[in-house]
């Protein structure tokens, strides 16, 4: 791994109180996860229902943070 993006990777995960590890992975899922995804698959829209689409800050490719907001 380049050194400069180790220490910039190293300092978001103490910035943001996680480890390097924590940080990593889900990226590392979703890398592995495209290269197995077929390649014809078609994006999907989600509609909303009420309102003007998804709540501000909620990122729906984080499931972590979708609980977060599902519990509050």
């Amino acid at each position: 791994m380049e050194p400069h993006l180790l220490a910039e990777a190293k300092k978001h995960a103490a910035e943001s109180g996680r480890t390097l590890t924590s940080l990593m992975e889900p990226a590392l899922r979703e890398a592995l996860a495209r290269r197995s995804a077929p390649a014809n698959m078609r994006k999907v829209r989600l509609k909303t229902v009420k309102g003007s689409g998804v709540r501000r800050g909620v990122d729906l490719d984080d499931s972590a943070s979708l609980l977060d907001v599902m519990g509050s």
